[in-house]
């Protein structure tokens, strides 16, 4: 499953985010995607528009690492 993020236009916003909270949009509606610590993969700049795609890695719900 992929997490929708919000509010970065590109990968690079989301790279610049690091230390910051993640703006996401849950896209399952079978279960709870996000991890406060954790990786995950997300797609963003929104759920409709999938440009680019993402592996985060959260810390104590802050961005730690985007691969």
């Amino acid at each position: 499953m992929t997490l929708a993020v919000v509010g970065y236009p590109t990968k690079k916003a989301l790279v610049a985010a690091k230390g910051k909270r993640l703006n996401y949009t849950e896209t399952s509606p079978l279960a709870v995607e996000y991890k406060p610590t954790g990786k995950f993969c997300v797609v963003g700049p929104d759920p409709r528009t999938r440009k680019w795609f993402a592996e985060v890695t959260m810390k104590d719900n802050l961005i730690e690492k985007v691969v």
